[in-house]
């Protein structure tokens, strides 16, 4: 079982837009775009991936940084900053968000969008990206986490036709199966993709699997003040409703001490 979190999203680049489309959509856009305009700049995007988050904010005109591992991921979040005007255009880098390559108190916030922090499989890797985005920070700067809440609800099950549809300016024919594991010890909720894709009578399969580690909210709270934060907000939903346990969406805004 792999437990490196960042595994499977350079074969995931393909098709991240693709089933995001689907499932998650712009629901969280507007969120991050209103906190870029009230945080200052500039800011740092952790696992900035395709650019989903990033160039939204980019077209608000803030200064905005985007890190990723993933170079296959950064191609195509480039290809989106490249329809930018120049001076709005976001700067990427790769990197791991475990040990940023930038200077201490180099940006005024840091958002954390969409579960990129559930992809730290392992203690010591949360707690030094936490550690991580305190340095970089400015004192008093924003530290915004989103939170996937129903990982560990999935049922398990195995070879599940999740979507299809067409893909990329060919039209392709892809067919997501999934399976879903549950590491219920290790906190751990393992999807393996497999993607078929059918077009110019050619057959491709790709698979891989994403691993993603889910903690109850109070311990990702507690240690993220143990990172030197101040928790300053938990909210629900991305209309800043206040959170409960039935919460869609675990937000959780954070102030560097």
């Amino acid at each position: 079982m792999a437990t490196e979190g960042w595994r499977g999203w350079d074969e995931y680049a393909r098709f991240y837009d693709w089933e995001n489309a689907r499932t998650m959509g712009r629901k969280d856009v507007r969120f991050w775009q209103d906190f870029a305009r009230r945080e200052g700049e500039p800011l740092l995007e952790l696992g900035c991936g395709t650019g989903r988050i990033l160039i939204p904010v980019a077209r608000t005109g803030a200064r905005v940084v985007g890190v990723d591992r993933s170079e296959p991921m950064l191609a195509y979040a480039g290809d989106r900053a490249r329809r930018l005007p120049r001076v709005r255009r976001p700067e990427l880098v790769r990197a791991d968000i475990r040990a940023l390559p930038f200077p201490d108190r180099s940006f005024s916030a840091v958002m954390a969008p969409y579960g990129i922090l559930q992809s730290l499989t392992r203690e010591q890797d949360l707690a030094a990206t936490l550690a991580e985005a305190a340095r970089v920070l400015k004192r008093g700067g924003t530290l915004g986490i989103d939170l996937v809440p129903d990982l560990p609800a999935w049922d398990e099950y195995r070879d599940r036709t999740r979507l299809r549809g067409r893909i990329g300016r060919s039209g392709s024919r892809v067919t997501l199966v999934e399976s879903v594991r549950q590491d219920r010890r290790r906190k751990l909720t393992i999807f393996d993709q497999e993607y078929v894709e059918t077009g110019g009578g050619r057959t491709r399969r790709h698979r891989f699997s994403l691993t993603f580690r889910t903690l109850p909210l109070p311990q990702v709270a507690a240690r993220v003040e143990n990172a030197g934060f101040r928790v300053t907000a938990v909210l629900g939903d991305y209309r800043g409703r206040a959170w409960d346990l039935r919460a869609d969406v675990w937000l959780l805004m954070a102030a560097r001490r």
